[in-house]
């Protein structure tokens, strides 16, 4: 299968980045690597770039003779709306605009459940259900989404917007039996991503293939991601350390779980 002359790998310092940093070098000759903070020993076939996306210029930069985009950088968790504004909106403008000035085809990033958080757990959603962000992270989500859509319909820049569940080597706790994504379904529906025909602008769940699903992800079989993972190899062992729910917590009442409980983000009082 063809390789890919280079791909920007966004986030390269968190945790999924430096998963996807491991993955990734199999399929280009040149792997870009940037992130905020410092990245470790980058390998021969790897250019490490420190940058900050709100910064124009940078990306412009960091966007130019690049094939496809794998975009994981950006504020991970619910923070106070200017950190969210610096980075999750301004950010990623800078990073689709200045992709398209540079002809990039495509970019693959990690939008979130949170952007569908308020729906409760007793409805199973599509990709296409209205978004019901649950946070200003949410609603940061909601925006990616939108500015995808627009600069595909009007730039025909295609884009994957993976709305990723709980992504870590296992699930943690007893909602994650139903949102778990392992990493290794995350490399392939990344992959399955960069190597489609075509996408437009294709949102998806980022979802191992659960017993307990909240998500109907048939759409993503357009681009032949067929998860293996499923996290009830782990019930037994999540529910002797994690008590049972409280049905009248928005923990256990909504998709976004302890996303969808309390006020802002305290930083905002």
């Amino acid at each position: 299968m063809a390789r890919f002359n280079r791909i920007l790998l966004t986030g390269a310092a968190g945790a999924l980045g430096t998963m996807l940093r491991n993955e990734l070098p199999r399929l280009c000759d040149k792997l870009r690597i940037s992130d905020r903070e410092d990245m470790d020993n980058p390998t021969a076939t790897e250019e490490a770039i420190q940058c900050d996306l709100a910064d124009r210029e940078a990306a412009a930069a960091l966007t130019r003779d690049v094939d496809m985009i794998v975009h994981m950088g950006g504020i991970a968790l619910e923070d106070n709306f200017d950190k969210i504004l610096h980075s999750n909106m301004l950010g990623f403008y800078n990073l689709f605009e200045q992709a398209r000035k540079n002809g990039v085809k495509r970019i693959v990033w990690g939008s979130s459940n949170h952007a569908i958080g308020f729906y409760p757990r007793t409805q199973t959603i599509d990709a296409s259900a209205t978004p019901k962000p649950d946070t200003l992270y949410g609603v940061s989500k909601v925006f990616g989404e939108g500015l995808a859509q627009f600069y595909f319909d009007k730039f025909g820049m295609e884009t994957v917007s993976i709305r990723i569940g709980s992504c870590f080597p296992e699930p943690l706790d007893r909602r994650m039996l139903g949102t778990w994504l392992s990493y290794w379904d995350l490399t392939q529906i990344v992959e399955k991503a960069l190597r489609a025909p075509k996408t437009g602008h294709l949102i998806i769940y980022g979802a191992s293939d659960n017993d307990e699903k909240l998500w109907d992800n048939r759409m993503a079989s357009s681009i032949g991601y067929q998860p293996k993972d499923n996290a009830e190899i782990f019930r037994e062992k999540v529910e002797a350390v994690t008590p049972l729910p409280d049905r009248d917590d928005p923990t256990f009442m909504y998709h976004g779980g302890g996303y969808a409980r309390g006020d802002h983000f305290k930083g905002d009082d």
